[in-house]
């Protein structure tokens, strides 16, 4: 299940920050603004987590033009906050099988690179397309 959240972000080279207005106390930093916004992939995902294990119902997240006609968020967006958007990618903890067609090379690549982390396809599989699809979405 996907779901993008709509961030504020701010800060400068050095000292990025982004804060989830759907999401109380979920934020990242980093020192770059592509640094934070993988941070606050990693943010939202265990934010996510842990409401969830604790019973907590997910906020839907509202739309970039509800964020920005929030008043609560007028100061921000005076002093130079921007929106973005980070998507989540949730964990069902089932597997499923998938039939997929890759181009040779590449499918060479990735049976080599699992070989030599000690994982399996499936596993490498998983994991770049966990670490990427809140990037590409």
């Amino acid at each position: 299940l996907m779901s993008r959240y709509t961030v504020l972000i701010d800060g400068t080279a050095g000292a990025y920050g982004v804060v989830f207005p759907d999401l109380p106390g979920c934020t990242a930093m980093g020192e770059t603004l592509d640094e934070a916004l993988i941070n606050a992939v990693e943010a939202l995902r265990q934010w996510v987590e842990i409401a969830s294990a604790r019973g907590r119902a997910i906020p839907e997240p509202r739309s970039p033009d509800a964020i920005r006609a929030d008043a609560r968020f007028a100061e921000d967006f005076a002093a130079g906050a921007t929106l973005g958007s980070v998507t989540l990618v949730r964990k069902l903890g089932r597997s499923v099988k998938a039939n997929l067609s890759l181009d040779s090379g590449i499918l060479a690549a990735i049976d080599a690179t699992a070989s030599r982390l000690g994982i399996s396809r499936s596993a490498l599989v998983e994991k770049l397309a966990e670490d990427r699809l809140a990037e590409l979405a």
